[in-house]
């Protein structure tokens, strides 16, 4: 009878041993889904799904299958930093430190949804700073513009439905400010940056100077990041995990969060 009892408590701890542990907090979804309505760089190729496969097999069984094709830069996708810097990190080659950790989330939609063409500034961040704490060490800062509310609608997310290079100059959404991706950079040292519109360069930008600033220090960008406003200023984790394209300047990225 001794044996017994020992055996099945042996048998419990065996069954609690193998219980696979409880994710701690509300997992919050970043990412758009990709299709036709995907939103790209006016100059990009579109994400494209083609069926090959899609009912019952001669032999009795479902079966479903497709081809896709799309550029790097579209829908939620990651900016690889070789992107905008000569013989920085391609999107293989970005440290997995710098798409996992803590985050916070910046909210300027009160200002940039009355202006598309705004600019997050210095300013802007430091007035954050007095209200939640200094941006930690290693952050994950996510941009919150408000224009992800008018996703997949190009004409007021992108400021055109037009394409082509002509269309570029007729872009206008908001963007982070260069001297303001350098600061991020230098005085807070964060690990990579989001934000809820096309580009992390503001639509009228020429010299992309956000994407330099950041870039040719190995930080990443998150671009088309959806849900923002589902997020807290502080307290929530990021999981960005792209398409780990070899060579690749950017990619199709599953982002998400957990509160």
């Amino acid at each position: 009878m001794k044996t017994l009892f020992i055996f099945f408590i042996f048998l419990t701890g065996l069954c609690q041993a193998q219980e696979s542990p409880a994710l701690t907090g509300e997992i919050i979804d970043l990412t758009y889904s990709f299709s036709e309505e995907s939103v790209y760089w006016v100059t990009a190729k579109e994400f494209e799904l083609e069926e090959v496969a899609k009912g019952k097999t001669e032999k009795g069984y479902y079966y479903s299958a497709n081809n896709f094709s799309t550029a790097e830069h579209g829908g939620t996708h990651i900016d690889a930093p070789i992107h905008f810097a000569e013989n920085a990190q391609s999107v293989e080659e970005i440290p997995l430190e710098k798409l996992v950790g803590a985050a916070v989330k910046i909210d300027v939609s009160d200002k940039a949804l009355n202006n598309p063409d705004y600019l997050i500034s210095i300013e802007d961040l430091k007035t954050w700073e007095k209200e939640q704490g200094q941006i930690p060490l290693n952050s994950i800062v996510l941009l919150q513009t408000g224009f992800g509310k008018y996703y997949p609608d190009k004409q007021k997310y992108l400021g055109t439905t037009n394409r082509g290079p002509e269309a570029v100059k007729e872009l206008h959404f908001p963007g982070l400010a260069p001297e303001a991706a350098r600061w991020l950079v230098e005085e807070r040292k964060i690990s990579s940056v989001g934000i809820d519109t096309p580009s992390i360069d503001y639509g009228q930008s020429q010299e992309f100077g956000a994407h330099v600033a950041l870039m040719t220090n190995n930080v990443p960008a998150f671009e088309n990041v959806a849900n923002l406003d589902q997020l807290p200023a502080t307290g929530f984790q990021v999981i960005a995990l792209p398409m780990k394209i070899k060579g690749g300047s950017g990619g199709p990225l599953r982002i998400i969060a957990i509160k």
